[in-house]
C-alpha cells in the first residue's frame, strides 16, 4: 500500500513538472506567434497600393486560437479576434475582456512611426489554458484513487479480522456448550441430593452465568434482536452479580433510583456484558479497593449512562487507543472487554461509549449513550 502510495505520487508530482515544463514551451510559442501577427499587422497598415499583401493576410487569418485585441494608444477597441461570436459585438464584454487581459501577459506593441503605435493584447489560447490545469486535476484523480485504494485494503483487512474473531468466538461458544450443560445437569443433581447445602445455590448462579456467556458468543455475528427494557433492572442484577464475586473493599455506589423504569430498546445479554466490562476494568484499575458509582440521566432522546471510579486514571492519549481489540495494561489480558463493549454499543444499538473524563491517581468517567 505505501509503495502503490509512493508510486502514485511521484508520477503525480513528474506530470506536473513536466507539464509546467510543456506550458512554458508553448506559451513562448503563442507570443512568438502574436509577434508575428503584430508586425503583419503593422505592415499591413503601413502598405501601400503597389505592395502584395495576401502574405500578411494569410499570417493574421492564421491566428484562430489565440484570443487578440487590437487598441490605439488611448485603449480604444480596434478589433478583436477568436472570443465568442455572440458577446462580440457588445463593447462591454471586450472591454471587460481588455481588463482581464491586461493583468495575464505584457501587450506587444506596433510601432507606426511618427510617434503612433498600436498595442496588442492577448490571452493564452483554451489549449493553452487546459494544459495548465491538466496536472492538478491528475493530482485530484491520484488522490482519489489512493482514497478509494485504502478504503477498500482498510475494509478487506477489518472484513478479515472480523471473520477471524467470528470463527473464534463460534468456537469457543461451541467448546463451552457441551461441558455447561453437564455442569448444569450436576448441580441440578446437587441441589435434589442435597437442598440444604446453600453452597449449590451459588453454583447454580454461575454455570447459569457461563450458558449466558456461551450464548453471548454465539451471537457474535448475527444480528441481535432489540426489545423494550428496563435498563436500571438490567444495570441493577449486574451490579449484583458483580458484587458477590468481588473484594468487600470495592464498593457499587448506584446514583439512581431503580424502582423507576428507564426503557430503551437494548439486547439484555449484550447490554449486561457492556456493563460487566466497564466494571471489570475499574476494578481492576482501582487494584481491588474504591468506589465505583453508577449513575443515569436522560434527555429527550436519549439515555446516559455514566460510570465512574476512583482507579489510577487514564492518560488523555489513550482515550480511543482503550477500546482497540488488543489493547491492555496487564499482564495477562488479551484487550478485548471493551473493544467488545464498543462494538456491542455502537454497532448493534447504534449508541455511544466513550471515556467522559479522567484524572491520572484520581480516577476515571465512561459514559454510555443510548438512544431511546
Amino acid at each position: 500500500m505505501l509503495f502503490l502510495f509512493l508510486f502514485a505520487i511521484l508520477t503525480g508530482l513528474g506530470s506536473l513538472v513536466y507539464t509546467r515544463y510543456l506550458v512554458g514551451i508553448l506559451k513562448t510559442e503563442e507570443r512568438e506567434k502574436v509577434e508575428q501577427w503584430a508586425e503583419a499587422t503593422r505592415l499591413l497598415i503601413l502598405a501601400d497600393s503597389s505592395q502584395n499583401i495576401d502574405f500578411l493576410y494569410s499570417i493574421i487569418e492564421t491566428n484562430n486560437t489565440i484570443p487578440v485585441i487590437l487598441t490605439d494608444e488611448a485603449d480604444s477597441i480596434i478589433s478583436s479576434g477568436n472570443f465568442d461570436e455572440i458577446h462580440m459585438p457588445d463593447p462591454l464584454y471586450l472591454r471587460a475582456q481588455l481588463e482581464k487581459i491586461k493583468k495575464k501577459n505584457n501587450p506587444i506593441v506596433i510601432d507606426l512611426g511618427e510617434d503612433h503605435a498600436n498595442l496588442i493584447y492577448y490571452k493564452d489560447s483554451i489549449i493553452l489554458t487546459q494544459l495548465n490545469y491538466y496536472p492538478y486535476v491528475q493530482m485530484g484523480i491520484i488522490v482519489l484513487f489512493i482514497l478509494v485504494a485504502y478504503l477498500a485494503f482498510s475494509s478487506s483487512r477489518k472484513a478479515e479480522s472480523n471473520q477471524v474473531w467470528l470463527s473464534m468466538s463460534k468456537e469457543t461458544a461451541h467448546q463451552l456448550g457441551t461441558p455447561t450443560s453437564s455442569l448444569a445437569g450436576w448441580v441440578e443433581i446437587l441441589q435434589n441430593k442435597f437442598p440444604e447445602v446453600t453452597l449449590t445455590k451459588e453454583i447454580a448462579l454461575d454455570v447459569e452465568r457461563l450458558e449466558k456467556i456461551t450464548e453471548r458468543f454465539s451471537r457474535i455475528g448475527s444480528k441481535p434482536v432489540l426489545n423494550y427494557e428496563n435498563i436500571t433492572a438490567i444495570i441493577s442484577r449486574t451490579i449484583a452479580y458483580i458484587k458477590s464475586r468481588t473484594s468487600s473493599k470495592i464498593r457499587f455506589l448506584p446514583g439512581f433510583d431503580d424502582s423507576k423504569a428507564v426503557v430503551v430498546p437494548v439486547n439484555a445479554a449484550l447490554f449486561e456484558w457492556v456493563i460487566e466490562n466497564v466494571f471489570k476494568n475499574a476494578i481492576d484499575a482501582m487494584e481491588g479497593s474504591g468506589d465505583i458509582r453508577i449513575n443515569i440521566s436522560e434527555t429527550d432522546k436519549n439515555v446516559l449512562i455514566d460510570i465512574s471510579d476512583t482507579g489510577k486514571g487514564i492518560p488523555k492519549r489513550a482515550y480511543k487507543k482503550i477500546f482497540n481489540p488488543g489493547y491492555t495494561t496487564k499482564l495477562r489480558g488479551w484487550g478485548l472487554g471493551l473493544s467488545l463493549a464498543r462494538r456491542i454499543v455502537e454497532e448493534f444499538h447504534k449508541g455511544r461509549i466513550y471515556v467522559r473524563n479522567s484524572e491520572v491517581e484520581k480516577g476515571s468517567c465512561i459514559r454510555i449513550i443510548m438512544n431511546k
